[in-house]
């Protein structure tokens, strides 16, 4: 039972082989559900469109901190459409980025916030990005105390601990496998089991042995391997308990 709470399929990366990959690799690998991640309008469209298409993959829609200078100001209006459709389970990937700074600060945060309050509104979950950014995204999280994920977390476990207490889950991808990955194996063994989400960000942030390639669904054992490691359990224990806790926060069957 594998559930990917985080990829970009739409990504042209995907392009060569796409339709192979989600029809017949994936199920034959046994992943049964993907969250596909918007980053804007368009993407967030192309996200439903494949969860139209595949019955195993659902959509998140949101604008992420990188488009936020090209989306202009804040504005509801282009997401409301999106977030309505039956197959879209969260409003995401939003969050803040200062590691690139694609986009000014105060309008990735106007970005942000105003997401997280539309997500509240329509309660949803929330698909959360941050980096490099922690005291400010932290800071809007708690003033609003949404549903939902921190990605690809790069918190140290005093954040973890913070993110936990306010009822959101963690997302663990492939940098638990990364050689000298401390801190996120410190927040790995921190997690409890049932606040736990897997997740790929694929193609990016591939594990090991794999480092280097297209990253997709199927390597997502890697990392449940890596986290048994760390907890003392079995994979399976890992892959079971991510992929309830992915079904209970976004409202999908399993």
């Amino acid at each position: 039972m594998i559930f990917d709470s985080h990829a970009h399929y739409d990504s042209e990366a995907f392009d060569p082989d796409r339709e192979t990959l989600l029809a017949d690799v994936l199920p034959a690998a046994g992943v049964a559900r993907v969250v596909n991640c918007g980053s804007d309008e368009a993407t967030s469209r192309f996200s439903l469109a494949l969860a139209e298409q595949y019955d195993y993959i659902y959509a998140a829609c949101g604008v992420h901190p990188h488009e936020a200078q090209a989306s202009g100001r804040f504005s509801e209006t282009p997401l409301l459409p999106l977030l309505a459709h039956p197959k879209c389970v969260a409003v995401g990937e939003i969050g803040l980025d200062y590691h690139y700074d694609f986009s000014p600060r105060d309008l990735q945060k106007e970005w942000f916030e105003g997401q997280i309050l539309l997500a509240n509104r329509l309660h949803k979950p929330v698909i959360v990005h941050d980096r490099e950014a922690h005291a400010d995204t932290w800071q809007l999280l708690a003033r609003h105390r949404p549903a939902g994920v921190v990605h690809c977390f790069s918190g140290s476990v005093e954040m973890a601990r913070d993110v936990l207490n306010a009822g959101l889950y963690i997302g663990l991808g492939g940098a638990v496998t990364f050689k000298n990955a401390r801190v996120p194996v410190e927040v790995a063994r921190f997690v409890p089991l049932d606040r736990l989400l897997l997740e790929t960000d694929c193609p990016y942030m591939t594990p090991v042995p794999h480092r280097g390639r297209r990253n997709d669904s199927t390597l997502i054992p890697l990392i449940a391997a890596r986290i048994a490691a760390v907890k003392q359990t079995d994979e399976q224990t890992v892959l079971a308990a991510a992929a309830q806790n992915a079904a209970r926060l976004f409202g999908v069957p399993l």
